[in-house]
Protein backbone atom coordinates (compact mmCIF):
# COMPACT_ATOMS: atom_id res chain seq x y z
CA UNK A 1 0.00 0.00 0.00
CA UNK A 2 1.74 3.77 -1.20
CA UNK A 3 0.94 6.41 1.35
CA UNK A 4 2.46 9.66 1.54
CA UNK A 5 3.58 11.55 4.74
CA UNK A 6 2.55 15.53 4.68
CA UNK A 7 2.06 17.82 7.45
CA UNK A 8 0.84 21.47 8.21
CA UNK A 9 2.62 22.93 10.69
CA UNK A 10 4.26 19.69 12.12
CA UNK A 11 1.02 18.10 12.00
CA UNK A 12 1.62 15.16 10.89
CA UNK A 13 -0.57 12.53 9.08
CA UNK A 14 -0.07 9.62 6.25
CA UNK A 15 -2.43 9.56 3.87
CA UNK A 16 -3.53 6.93 1.43
CA UNK A 17 -5.64 7.30 -2.02
CA UNK A 18 -8.41 4.80 -1.36
CA UNK A 19 -8.97 5.36 -4.69
CA UNK A 20 -5.94 3.20 -5.61
CA UNK A 21 -5.16 1.55 -2.77
CA UNK A 22 -6.90 -1.54 -1.19
CA UNK A 23 -7.76 -0.26 2.54
CA UNK A 24 -11.03 0.25 3.72
CA UNK A 25 -12.59 1.85 7.07
CA UNK A 26 -12.94 -1.21 9.02
CA UNK A 27 -8.74 -1.63 8.56
CA UNK A 28 -8.08 1.89 8.88
CA UNK A 29 -7.79 1.63 13.05
CA UNK A 30 -5.21 -0.88 12.99
CA UNK A 31 -3.49 0.33 10.49
CA UNK A 32 -3.50 3.96 11.94
CA UNK A 33 -2.20 2.45 15.31
CA UNK A 34 0.84 0.71 13.67
CA UNK A 35 1.70 3.33 10.98
CA UNK A 36 1.80 5.97 13.41
CA UNK A 37 4.00 4.56 16.10
CA UNK A 38 7.31 6.72 16.03
CA UNK A 39 9.58 4.00 16.81
CA UNK A 40 8.29 0.64 15.05
CA UNK A 41 5.85 2.02 12.28
CA UNK A 42 6.47 5.26 9.95
CA UNK A 43 5.98 7.89 12.58
CA UNK A 44 2.51 10.35 12.87
CA UNK A 45 -0.04 12.09 14.29
CA UNK A 46 -2.49 9.37 12.56
CA UNK A 47 -4.05 8.00 9.46
CA UNK A 48 -6.38 10.02 6.54
CA UNK A 49 -7.67 8.15 3.58
CA UNK A 50 -8.80 10.38 0.69
CA UNK A 51 -11.63 8.37 -0.60
CA UNK A 52 -14.36 9.09 -3.31
CA UNK A 53 -17.48 10.91 -2.06
CA UNK A 54 -21.12 11.31 -3.74
CA UNK A 55 -21.54 14.30 -2.04
CA UNK A 56 -18.51 16.51 -2.34
CA UNK A 57 -15.32 16.13 -4.54
CA UNK A 58 -13.50 14.03 -1.89
CA UNK A 59 -14.29 12.50 1.08
CA UNK A 60 -11.90 12.50 4.36
CA UNK A 61 -11.85 9.46 6.60
CA UNK A 62 -9.51 10.95 9.25
CA UNK A 63 -8.05 8.65 12.10
CA UNK A 64 -5.69 9.25 15.44
CA UNK A 65 -2.74 7.37 16.38
CA UNK A 66 -4.60 5.47 18.76
CA UNK A 67 -6.79 4.50 15.72
CA UNK A 68 -9.68 6.52 17.07
CA UNK A 69 -11.43 8.09 14.73
CA UNK A 70 -11.78 11.89 14.38
CA UNK A 71 -14.51 13.85 12.91
CA UNK A 72 -12.61 16.66 11.41
CA UNK A 73 -9.17 18.35 10.85
CA UNK A 74 -8.28 21.25 10.08
CA UNK A 75 -4.61 20.50 9.57
CA UNK A 76 -5.76 17.23 7.20
CA UNK A 77 -8.48 19.43 5.09
CA UNK A 78 -5.17 21.84 4.04
CA UNK A 79 -3.03 18.89 3.14
CA UNK A 80 -5.65 17.08 1.42
CA UNK A 81 -6.58 20.25 -0.75
CA UNK A 82 -2.53 20.13 -1.97
CA UNK A 83 -2.51 16.13 -2.65
CA UNK A 84 -5.18 15.96 -4.94
CA UNK A 85 -4.43 19.04 -7.01
CA UNK A 86 -0.58 18.29 -6.68
CA UNK A 87 -0.93 14.79 -7.53
CA UNK A 88 -3.54 15.24 -10.87
CA UNK A 89 -6.55 14.17 -8.86
CA UNK A 90 -8.29 18.04 -9.79
CA UNK A 91 -7.70 20.82 -11.88
CA UNK A 92 -10.63 22.85 -9.36
CA UNK A 93 -8.97 25.50 -6.88
CA UNK A 94 -12.19 25.59 -5.12
CA UNK A 95 -13.12 22.23 -3.72
CA UNK A 96 -15.38 20.56 -1.47
CA UNK A 97 -14.41 17.93 1.12
CA UNK A 98 -16.52 15.50 2.83
CA UNK A 99 -15.83 14.81 6.95
CA UNK A 100 -17.81 13.18 9.75
CA UNK A 101 -18.46 17.00 10.83
CA UNK A 102 -19.93 17.72 7.37
CA UNK A 103 -18.93 19.47 4.12
CA UNK A 104 -15.90 21.94 4.07
CA UNK A 105 -15.17 23.93 1.26
CA UNK A 106 -11.57 24.53 -0.22
CA UNK A 107 -9.62 27.32 -1.68
CA UNK A 108 -6.28 26.72 -3.21
CA UNK A 109 -3.16 29.00 -3.80
CA UNK A 110 -1.57 27.94 -6.62
CA UNK A 111 1.81 28.75 -8.34
CA UNK A 112 1.80 26.59 -11.58
CA UNK A 113 1.21 23.19 -10.02
CA UNK A 114 1.91 23.76 -6.55
CA UNK A 115 -0.29 24.59 -3.75
CA UNK A 116 1.36 27.24 -1.34
CA UNK A 117 -1.59 27.51 0.86
CA UNK A 118 -4.78 26.20 1.69
CA UNK A 119 -8.03 28.61 2.83
CA UNK A 120 -10.51 26.53 4.56
CA UNK A 121 -14.38 27.14 5.53
CA UNK A 122 -14.36 25.51 9.31
CA UNK A 123 -17.89 26.32 10.19
CA UNK A 124 -19.56 27.69 12.38
CA UNK A 125 -18.28 27.20 16.40
CA UNK A 126 -20.91 25.65 19.29
CA UNK A 127 -20.23 26.99 22.27
CA UNK A 128 -20.57 24.45 25.98
CA UNK A 129 -20.94 25.46 29.35
CA UNK A 130 -17.90 27.29 30.93
CA UNK A 131 -16.88 25.13 34.12
CA UNK A 132 -14.48 25.15 36.20
CA UNK A 133 -12.77 21.66 35.83
CA UNK A 134 -10.17 19.95 38.37
CA UNK A 135 -6.63 18.60 36.71
CA UNK A 136 -3.79 17.56 38.41
CA UNK A 137 -4.05 19.42 41.99
CA UNK A 138 -5.45 22.48 39.70
CA UNK A 139 -8.61 24.36 38.84
CA UNK A 140 -8.93 25.63 35.06
CA UNK A 141 -11.84 27.91 33.62
CA UNK A 142 -12.52 25.28 30.72
CA UNK A 143 -14.63 27.42 27.92
CA UNK A 144 -15.98 24.12 25.51
CA UNK A 145 -16.34 24.41 21.85
CA UNK A 146 -17.12 22.64 18.79
CA UNK A 147 -16.07 23.05 15.41
CA UNK A 148 -16.45 19.46 14.35
CA UNK A 149 -14.41 18.12 16.85
CA UNK A 150 -14.85 19.03 20.84
CA UNK A 151 -12.34 21.34 22.25
CA UNK A 152 -11.76 22.61 25.96
CA UNK A 153 -9.88 25.97 25.98
CA UNK A 154 -8.29 27.09 28.94
CA UNK A 155 -6.85 30.88 29.15
CA UNK A 156 -3.60 31.23 31.10
CA UNK A 157 -1.31 33.48 31.87
CA UNK A 158 1.58 30.96 32.02
CA UNK A 159 3.85 30.95 29.22
CA UNK A 160 2.45 27.89 27.04
CA UNK A 161 5.71 27.29 26.06
CA UNK A 162 7.27 26.38 29.38
CA UNK A 163 3.69 25.01 30.28
CA UNK A 164 3.00 21.09 31.81
CA UNK A 165 1.44 19.98 29.10
CA UNK A 166 0.84 16.64 30.01
CA UNK A 167 0.67 17.09 33.40
CA UNK A 168 -2.65 19.05 33.21
CA UNK A 169 -3.77 17.96 29.61
CA UNK A 170 -3.93 14.66 29.76
CA UNK A 171 -6.12 14.69 32.56
CA UNK A 172 -8.80 16.50 31.02
CA UNK A 173 -8.67 14.60 27.93
CA UNK A 174 -10.66 11.88 29.40
CA UNK A 175 -12.30 14.32 32.06
CA UNK A 176 -15.54 12.90 33.49
CA UNK A 177 -17.59 16.16 31.70
CA UNK A 178 -15.89 14.75 28.18
CA UNK A 179 -16.51 11.26 28.07
CA UNK A 180 -15.69 10.65 24.31
CA UNK A 181 -12.63 12.85 24.78
CA UNK A 182 -11.48 16.37 24.23
CA UNK A 183 -8.64 17.99 22.48
CA UNK A 184 -7.53 20.45 25.10
CA UNK A 185 -5.79 24.18 24.37
CA UNK A 186 -4.06 25.94 26.77
CA UNK A 187 -3.88 29.83 25.48
CA UNK A 188 -1.96 32.40 25.66
CA UNK A 189 -3.48 35.73 24.85
CA UNK A 190 -0.39 38.21 22.83
CA UNK A 191 -2.39 41.01 21.29
CA UNK A 192 -6.09 41.34 20.31
CA UNK A 193 -4.99 39.98 16.92
CA UNK A 194 -2.36 37.51 18.17
CA UNK A 195 -2.85 33.89 20.14
CA UNK A 196 -0.54 31.51 20.80
CA UNK A 197 -1.39 28.09 21.90
CA UNK A 198 -0.49 24.45 22.99
CA UNK A 199 -2.64 21.38 22.30
CA UNK A 200 -3.03 17.96 24.16
CA UNK A 201 -4.94 16.07 21.15
CA UNK A 202 -7.43 13.63 22.11
CA UNK A 203 -5.74 9.87 21.08
CA UNK A 204 -2.39 11.59 20.00
CA UNK A 205 -0.88 13.65 22.71
CA UNK A 206 1.07 16.78 22.36
CA UNK A 207 0.77 17.80 18.28
CA UNK A 208 2.58 20.56 16.85
CA UNK A 209 -0.58 22.02 15.63
CA UNK A 210 -4.18 21.82 15.29
CA UNK A 211 -6.60 23.28 12.79
CA UNK A 212 -9.83 22.97 14.54
CA UNK A 213 -7.93 23.69 17.66
CA UNK A 214 -7.03 27.49 17.10
CA UNK A 215 -9.93 27.90 15.27
CA UNK A 216 -11.95 27.08 18.68
CA UNK A 217 -9.62 29.25 20.46
CA UNK A 218 -10.56 32.53 17.90
CA UNK A 219 -14.00 31.96 18.74
CA UNK A 220 -13.67 31.48 22.66
CA UNK A 221 -11.33 34.71 22.61
CA UNK A 222 -13.49 36.83 20.50
CA UNK A 223 -16.71 35.49 22.00
CA UNK A 224 -15.28 36.46 25.78
CA UNK A 225 -13.81 39.60 24.04
CA UNK A 226 -10.24 39.04 24.36
CA UNK A 227 -9.17 39.36 21.28
CA UNK A 228 -10.68 40.30 17.92
CA UNK A 229 -12.50 38.07 15.31
CA UNK A 230 -9.24 37.84 12.85
CA UNK A 231 -6.15 37.08 14.65
CA UNK A 232 -3.00 35.32 13.57
CA UNK A 233 -2.57 32.02 16.10
CA UNK A 234 1.10 30.94 16.90
CA UNK A 235 1.29 27.35 17.47
CA UNK A 236 4.59 25.17 18.11
CA UNK A 237 5.23 24.27 14.29
CA UNK A 238 3.78 27.65 12.50
CA UNK A 239 1.17 30.34 12.15
CA UNK A 240 -2.76 29.73 11.08
CA UNK A 241 -4.08 32.99 10.20
CA UNK A 242 -8.38 32.34 10.72
CA UNK A 243 -11.30 34.53 10.75
CA UNK A 244 -14.46 34.78 12.48
CA UNK A 245 -17.07 35.92 9.75
CA UNK A 246 -19.26 38.04 10.92
CA UNK A 247 -22.21 37.62 8.37
CA UNK A 248 -21.67 33.91 7.58
CA UNK A 249 -20.88 32.69 11.29
CA UNK A 250 -18.21 30.50 9.90
CA UNK A 251 -15.04 30.53 10.60
CA UNK A 252 -11.97 30.55 7.92
CA UNK A 253 -8.52 29.37 8.44
CA UNK A 254 -5.67 29.41 6.07
CA UNK A 255 -2.13 28.00 6.06
CA UNK A 256 0.44 25.82 4.28
CA UNK A 257 0.94 22.17 3.75
CA UNK A 258 3.96 20.02 2.82
CA UNK A 259 4.48 16.84 1.47
CA UNK A 260 7.15 15.24 3.55
CA UNK A 261 7.94 11.62 1.68
CA UNK A 262 6.25 8.59 -0.21
CA UNK A 263 6.57 5.46 0.58
CA UNK A 264 5.09 1.32 0.90
CA UNK A 265 4.19 -0.33 3.42
CA UNK A 266 3.11 -3.75 3.47
CA UNK A 267 -0.63 -4.26 4.06
CA UNK A 268 -0.43 -6.98 6.58
CA UNK A 269 2.33 -5.43 8.64
CA UNK A 270 0.12 -4.81 12.13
Amino acid sequence: MRFTKMEGLGNDYLYVNAFEEPVTADDAPALARAMSDRHFGVGSDGLVLIAPSDKADFRMFMYNADGSRGAMCGNASRCIGKYVYEHGMTDKTELTLETDAGIRRLWLTTEGRSVTLVRVDMGAPAFGKTQELESAGRVFTVHPVDVGSRHAVIFTDEPTNTFDLQKYGAPLEYHAVFPWGVNVEFVNVLAPDRLRMRVWERGSGETLACGTGSCAILAAAAKLGLSQRKAAIELRGGTLYNEWDERTGSIFMTGPAREVFTGEWEINNR
